[in-house]
């Protein structure tokens, strides 16, 4: 490969990165919150084993991308399944009760792969597109794709799990430290479903929303908009997690004794 055709390989992973870390902020947010009903020393191996599988299915993806062009149902699933979970916090009873929830590993990690799964899709489309009008190489080809163009498309699918990974771990102690901020995160989680019912609507296999209004700046900019505004809301209106220092007891028990004096 000449310098130049490696310029341009470069230039476009870059580009690639950045562009997997930032389609992969709101994605984090979700997983954190299906890792967030784990025990603590849970949390962490539940995120590597369900990015882990859902790496796995993107390196498969890649090899049929042609096939992903018609597959809208997972998004659709996707879509339904997140909007289900963030109406499901806000219908449930006893919502101000501090109640821990208990959830299998098994079906925690599940979540985090099949939801990764969903995000995937546009994700590794974006990627395609980019990578798709790069100059061929003399590498062969794997899958019916030009052997640099498929390393280029992995390093940047690995690239956006491993920000998803971290930013999901971040999450999980934000919410911890703030129980209250979970209904603001839990909205999110909702009106990322109706991001992924957006792009359902747009496919080419349903085509009732213009695919160019999905992928153009009004749609985006008001997504990231409401995105925005439901975070910075959600924190201001957070407190921190209430917690009680060992002196208060001591503290209690000196202000008895000198009420009895």
């Amino acid at each position: 490969m000449d310098l130049s055709l490696f310029l341009q390989y470069g230039t476009v992973l870059l580009v690639l990165v950045v562009l997997e870390g930032l389609l992969s902020a709101d994605n984090a947010l979700v997983l954190a919150v299906m890792a967030k009903g784990l025990p603590e020393e849970q949390q962490r191996k539940a995120l590597n084993i369900g990015l882990a599988l859902a790496f796995i299915f993107r390196i498969g993806a890649i090899f049929i991308i042609s096939f992903l062009f018609n597959v809208w149902e997972v998004q659709a699933i996707g879509a339904a399944y997140l909007i289900f979970i963030a109406a499901k916090h806000f219908l449930k009873k006893d919502h101000g009760e501090k109640q821990v929830k208990q959830k299998s590993f098994k079906a925690a990690v599940a979540q985090i792969a099949l939801a990764d799964i969903a995000f995937a899709i546009d994700s590794i489309l974006a990627a395609v597109a980019l990578v798709i009008a790069l100059p061929l190489t003399t590498f062969g080809h794997i899958g019916g794709m030009d052997t640099a163009q498929f390393v280029v498309i992995v390093l940047g699918a690995l690239a956006g799990l491993i920000v998803i990974r971290f930013a999901s771990a971040l999450f999980i102690k934000l919410l911890t430290e703030r129980p209250s901020l979970e209904s603001a995160a839990m909205l999110i989680v909702g009106w990322v479903g109706v991001k992924l019912v957006m792009h359902t609507l747009a496919h080419e296999a349903v085509h009732i929303i213009p695919h160019s209004f999905v992928e153009g700046p009004i749609w985006n900019s008001i997504f990231w908009v409401v995105m925005i505004a439901i975070a910075v809301i959600g924190w201001f209106a957070s407190g921190s997690k209430k917690t009680e220092t060992p002196h208060t007891e001591g503290t209690a028990i000196t202000e008895k004794e000198r009420q009895s004096v």
